[in-house]
Formats: C-alpha cells, sequence, structure tokens
C-alpha cells in the first residue's frame, strides 16, 4: 500500500496492482482481495485508474481462479486487465466484455502484424516490446491507431536481456518460471564471452524519460514505469520525474535524485535509439547502492502529501440571518452538500467573497482543487471561520468518500472450462532443422521436417512434406512475407510461428501457422483460442509437465519438443556485443560453473540455448500428442541422423542430456 501511495501522491495518472497468484511479480508483496478492494477505493477517489495484472501463463486448473480473480476486480471497479495467456483473455473477452483488455508485454509484440492478432483476441491496448527502435515504435503507433488500439510504452525500469515473454533460462536452470512470475533474475549472475565482462547478460535499467515528448507526439498513449520490486522512494521518484516531464516542468535536480535511487552504473536507451552494443550492459555496484541510501530519506517529501489532482467547483450560500450555511462541492459528476452555523448579523465586517474563498479554499491534505466557488449572500451577514473551516472538511471527506465508493457493478458469469482428458496418441517424428546442411540423406524416419525460410528450401525435393520456420524476432516483415509467398508457390502446408506477428504474415499468404512453443500455449483454453485464431497444429510449452500437455484439449494437432537444446533466450542485443563483438565469435557464453550455452543469431537476433539437449527417446510412449519435434541446432548432418536413428528406436541417451520441465514441471 505504501508504494500505491506514492505512485498516487507522486503523479501516476493508473497503476498496475496485482492479487492472486497471476501476475508476472509473485514474489511482490501483492494484495488480499480485501486489501485490493480498498486500493481501488483509494485510487478511485483520487482520480486514479487501476488495472489488474493478470500477466502470466496458466495451467487448466488455474484458470478458472484466474477468471474469478479479473470477475472480483471488475465488481470491485477496475478500469483493465493486463494479460498474457491468449487462453484467459479469450474467457475475459466473452465473459466480461465490458472491461477492458491490455496485452502484456510477455506477448512479446514488436511488429505490426502482431496488432491485428491481438485486435481479435479484444485488447485495446498493447504494451509493446521494449527492444523496439524509435523508427518501429512510430509505425507500430501509427498501425495501432488505424486499428482502433493504443500503445503503452515503458519509459523507465528494469531491462531484460531477454525479450519479455521468450525467456525459459530462469525455469531451466531453476524451475523458476519468468512466464509465471517467478523469475529468479540468473542473468545477472556472472554469464561471460570471449573478452567481456564477466557479467554479459545484465544490461542498465532503461530510460526514456528524455524522450517523452517525442513518443507523445508519436501517438503513444501510455507511459509505463517499471518497479513493482522495488522500495517506494524509487517508485515516488521515478513517477515525479515523469509527471514534471509530462507537465513540462523542470526536473533537472529530481533526474539526478533518480539516477542515485536505482541504476546498474547508469542508464541505457540503445534499443531506442538503435545503438546497441557494450554501453548498454551494467550492474548494480557497491557505489550504486551506497548512494542510493545516500539520498532515500530525502524523497519522503515527494509523497508525504495528498497530490491534489481533482477539480472541483463549490457554491456556498448564506441567505439570511438565522439561517444555516451550505456548502455544495461537485467533482461535474458527483454533489455534496453540507450545513453549517446559522448566519448571524456582522457587528463589524460582513463576510465577503474574499473572506470567504480564503477559508474554503484550503484544500490542503486531499486531493481536491478549487476551479471555482460561486457565493449567494444575504447582505450584512457573517460566519465564523472555523464553522467554514469544518464545512469545508465535512464536504471533502464526504466528496472523497463518495467517490471511492461511486462504482456500481456486478457480473456473476461464469465460463464452462475444458477439462482436461487423457488422450492416446503416438507421437510421429517431426525433424525441425537449423539449416538445410543439417538434412541427413535418409529421411524415412521422419514424418516431415522444416527449415528455416530464409534458406534456399526452394531447391529442396523430399518425399517426405516439408515445412519452413520464421525467425521468433521479427525485423523485415516485407522479406518474411515475400518468403512465405514462395513458399506458397512450392505448395508448404505449414510455417511454423514463435511470434504473434508471424501468424499474421502466414495467414496472409495462406499459410497455415503452426505455433511454435513460444507461443507459450499451457492450457486447453489457450489452445482453443489459438486455433480459433487460425492455427493448424501447436507444439505445446516446453514448460509444461508431461501430465498436463497430455490432458491438454487441443482441437487441432498437438506435438512437443523430444530432442534438442531448448532456446532459453531472445536477445536483440547479443551478449558478444559486451565482448569482442559477433566477428569472429566463439558463439557461447559461460556461466559461473564453467558451463557453455551455445548462441546462435538469425534475422537481427540472438537465441542463446540449453547447454544440453532435451533427449526422451526410451520415453515417448509416455507422451500423448500427435508429433514428437526433433529441434536440431548446433548438430552436424552425422549427429542429426545418428539421433534419428536412436530416436526411431527408443534407445537410451548418449552423453550429457536433460529431460528438460518435462517431468520436473515449474513453479
Amino acid at each position: 500500500m505504501e508504494m500505491l501511495i506514492a505512485a498516487v501522491r507522486s503523479g501516476a495518472d493508473a497503476v498496475y496492482m496485482g492479487f492472486e497468484d497471476f501476475n508476472a511479480r509473485r514474489n511482490a508483496d501483492n494484495f488480499s482481495k480485501e486489501e485490493f478492494t480498498e486500493a481501488v477505493k483509494y485510487c478511485k477517489a483520487r482520480g486514479v485508474k487501476v488495472c489488474l495484472t493478470l500477466n502470466t501463463v496458466l495451467s487448466d486448473s488455474e484458470l478458472p481462479r484466474a477468471f474469478c480473480a479479473a470477475r472480483d476486480a471488475y465488481i470491485a471497479g477496475i478500469d483493465a486487465v493486463i494479460t498474457a495467456d491468449i487462453g484467459l483473455a479469450g474467457l475475459l473477452n466473452k465473459h466480461l466484455p465490458k472491461l477492458p483488455l491490455h496485452a502484456s508485454t510477455q506477448l512479446t509484440a514488436h511488429s505490426i502484424s502482431a496488432l491485428p492478432f491481438l485486435q481479435k483476441l479484444g485488447f485495446c491496448r498493447v504494451v509493446a516490446s521494449r527492444e523496439m527502435s524509435r523508427e518501429e515504435l512510430r509505425e507500430f503507433t501509427a498501425e495501432a491507431k488505424k486499428l482502433g488500439m493504443s500503445v503503452e510504452v515503458f519509459v523507465h525500469g528494469a531491462l531484460c536481456m531477454c525479450m519479455s515473454g521468450q525467456c525459459y533460462l530462469s525455469a531451466m536452470l531453476g524451475g523458476r518460471s519468468g512466464n509465471r512470475g517467478l523469475c529468479a533474475g540468473p542473468c545477472r549472475l556472472p554469464f561471460a564471452v570471449e573478452g567481456g565482462t564477466g557479467y554479459d547478460l545484465s544490461l542498465k535499467d532503461l530510460s526514456l524519460i528524455g524522450y517523452i515528448d517525442e513518443l507523445t507526439e508519436m501517438g503513444v498513449e501510455s507511459l509505463k514505469i517499471e518497479g513493482r520490486m522495488k522500495r517506494p522512494e524509487y517508485v515516488a521518484a521515478a513517477t515525479a520525474v515523469c509527471r514534471k516531464t509530462v507537465d513540462r516542468e523542470d526536473c533537472r535536480e529530481l533526474r539526478e535524485t533518480l539516477e542515485q535511487v536505482f541504476s546498474r552504473s547508469g542508464f541505457t536507451d540503445g534499443y531506442y535509439t538503435s545503438r546497441l552494443g557494450r554501453d548498454m550492459f551494467g550492474i548494480r555496484t557497491k557505489e550504486d547502492a551506497a548512494l542510493s541510501a545516500s539520498v532515500l530519506n530525502s524523497i519522503h517529501e515527494l509523497y508525504r502529501r495528498e497530490r491534489q489532482n481533482v477539480h472541483i467547483t463549490g457554491e456556498f450560500s448564506l441567505p439570511a440571518e438565522g439561517i444555516n450555511a451550505t456548502l455544495s462541492v461537485s467533482d461535474g459528476e458527483h454533489t455534496v452538500t453540507v450545513e453549517g452555523d446559522k448566519a448571524e448579523a456582522a457587528k463589524t465586517r460582513p463576510a465577503d467573497p474574499t473572506f470567504l474563498r480564503s477559508k474554503l479554499e484550503k484544500t490542503g491534505g486531499t486531493p481536491f482543487i478549487f476551479d471555482d466557488i460561486s457565493f449567494s449572500l444575504g447582505e450584512g451577514l457573517t460566519i465564523g471561520g472555523a464553522a467554514l473551516g469544518e464545512m469545508r472538511r465535512e464536504a471533502l471527506e464526504r466528496l472523497l468518500s463518495l467517490r471511492a465508493e461511486s462504482v456500481s457493478r456486478w457480473s456473476n458469469a461464469e465460463p464452462i472450462f475444458h477439462e482436461s482428458q487423457k488422450r492416446t496418441k503416438e507421437g510421429r517424428l517431426l525433424g525441425v532443422f537449423s539449416h538445410i546442411s543439417q538434412l541427413p540423406s535418409n529421411l524415412s524416419a521422419l514424418c516431415a521436417v522444416a527449415v528455416p525460410i530464409e534458406e534456399n528450401f526452394e531447391s529442396l525435393s523430399l518425399d517426405i512434406p516439408l515445412y519452413v520456420t520464421l525467425p521468433r524476432g521479427i525485423e523485415n516483415e516485407k522479406y518474411l512475407r515475400s518468403r512465405l509467398e514462395i513458399a506458397k508457390q512450392k505448395g508448404i502446408e505449414f510455417a511454423f510461428c514463435g511470434n504473434i506477428a508471424a501468424v499474421t504474415l502466414c495467414l496472409k499468404v495462406g499459410i497455415k501457422p503452426w505455433f511454435d512453443f513460444s507461443m507459450n500455449i499451457f492450457n486447453s483454453q489457450s489452445a482453443a483460442e489459438a486455433a480459433r485464431l487460425g492455427a493448424g497444429a501447436i507444439t505445446l510449452s516446453a514448460e509444461a509437465r508431461f501430465d498436463m500437455i497430455n490432458a491438454i484439449d487441443c482441437p487441432v494437432p498437438s506435438a512437443y519438443i523430444a530432442y534438442g537444446r531448448l532456446p532459453l533466450m531472445l536477445t536483440r542485443n547479443c551478449p558478444q556485443k559486451n565482448g569482442g563483438g559477433c566477428e569472429n565469435c566463439r558463439g557461447e557464453i559461460t556461466d559461473r560453473k564453467g558451463i557453455s550455452f551455445p548462441i546462435r543469431h538469425r534475422g537481427g537476433y540472438s537465441e542463446l540455448y540449453n547447454s544440453r539437449p532435451i533427449y526422451l527417446a526410451e520415453r515417448l510412449d509416455e507422451f500423448s500428442c500427435d508429433y514428437a519435434v526433433l529441434l536440431f541446432t548446433t548438430e552436424t548432418q552425422e549427429e542429426c541422423e545418428r539421433i534419428i536413428y536412436r530416436y526411431e528406436r527408443g534407445l537410451s541417451a548418449e552423453g550429457d542430456y536433460t529431460r528438460g520441465l518435462y517431468y520436473r514441471g515449474v513453479e
């Protein structure tokens, strides 16, 4: 609550708040249901909008409780809900249609073709990926406006190395999923590339405060400040700086204070300005912590008092001797009238508007500020200053209470949820290759293969179906569209889509989108929404346990990753840029235990892969999906051939491997 008060009093127009377990900061001190209701009242009374955070992926068993949380928050008076689970979004859009939906940055919207996908789900606002450049964001915002959607942009706060919604590092290393709100922050630990600093997955915090005017000009509607895991002093300083910048007030001194409150060796605007590289990297040092401690006490003044931003008008009446004075105050929607002492004949100077206004306009300690007060006064009358003060206090307290209680909603919506059911399907082997050069000469054990759309797939002539894969990070839609058109002409049926923008591109061309693992399909409702949005097949989330995968009711063919190095990060600023650069690099990063993780580039982005491949050849019969995907990344052609051979025969693993998260699951 202290953080909420700090945000509101420092100038926030809206706040995101979480309760229950389904938000991306589950480790925060989230509100209970009762506390949440009181917090909503606090905000409503002060003209601040409230958005509920439900921005994690959800299992079938969690969906009913998440929906109930949204319904309870809707009844309490929230203004919107932010979510990252397309299944939950579909339920909310259908059963709570008056509740606005915001698309979380966890949905990785970083290209304009993501917008039609989100619009079909009912989203009215999109939180853009932090990795977008100024030019990309300008185009994105203009396209959103055409579709009747608004754009929200992070302007200050922590910056993850990985694009939101695409990180599996914390889950794979420690079982704590960032996509489920429990990221352990392993990227802040020592990871080293050749020639780097030893902290080559740790970026400085983002700050675009200097570009707020520019963002406003391009049509960005909401400026988002990250910091729910920070101290109230940080919240106050960051909010106040943004508020003053929007209001065009001088805040140079306060900006210097904000830099001292919390930073990782400074801030970065590298993605926005397209200046990637070493300058974007940084860690939290002892000097940073000491500097923070020295300024915390000075920040309390920012949120010690109420912010007076609720404009009201008043009418004061002192009609005749012996008649009670009255004061009416109104915010334009609510009006309160109180009575005061009886008017008395003035013995010396009668009350006049100047005197009365000086007493009634003292609204300090409240969020109210008078725009105007009108007066109706009889002749030769007066009333005591203390009585006026009491009338003012009573009127403003009643108006504040009325504003807090003004939301009147009800909903008893009870969706029918998919019931988990065990299916029996024997997964056929499907090979997904990173390079055409990996393709073995004998593919008889596979039912189909998929190769990158950037490569010369046109030259291939196979006896089994050929599919293409699109990059997870989309930098050039025009190029991908042209390649998809060639794939369509060649008769290719499926394209693997690891991003929502890729789905739109495929549908425009007439190729079936295969929703890949990074679309985070974690429950039956999401699978149903994916099918409704055009999915021809789905590779289910690699964070789901095998029993959850088996129980997901998938209306289109389903798949799981049965072999391969799981991509753990998708990043636009390659870790190797903190070292000797990408030329002649070894293409790997090493953790503090000496374990190496491969890095590969594709389409302007970099992917960091797990140190060991998933291996399930002798356990395929425990999974019930239509396809078992063999994901080949760093393997040679000979290694691919040997792995396919072993999977065809169900042989035990050779060398070092992992079972992934299929048996231990994630928190």
